[in-house]
């Protein structure tokens, strides 16, 4: 029961993590410079994350994923979901500036 409750709090705080990443990435909110979107849509993952995050997703594809490798995991998915939000808001200022 208790593994339960955590989990729920987790999908909790994964949820609000989530929200408040889209209420601070909201494209009607305050704008971004030319140059800080340029400088965003820079942004990767290191290679030593990029190698994590298929080693994560290889043990789960065979079943053999740790409930703090599933943790590790979440956080990719969702720092890597908050970078997609980031790159989309950055295309969309330097569209808007070329269209100027």
């Amino acid at each position: 029961m208790e593994r339960r409750k955590t989990s729920a709090n987790a999908n909790t705080l994964a949820d609000s993590e989530a929200a408040l990443w889209g209420r601070l990435l909201d494209p009607a909110s305050a704008e971004l410079s030319p140059d800080a979107a340029r400088y965003i849509l820079t942004l990767r993952f290191p290679p030593q994350d990029i190698k994590r995050m298929r080693d994560l997703s290889e043990k789960a594809r065979a079943g053999t994923l740790r409930s703090s490798e599933r943790l590790e995991m979440d956080v990719y998915e969702r720092v890597g979901h908050s970078l997609s939000l980031m790159k989309s808001k950055a295309r969309r200022v330097l569209k808007r500036a070329r269209a100027v």
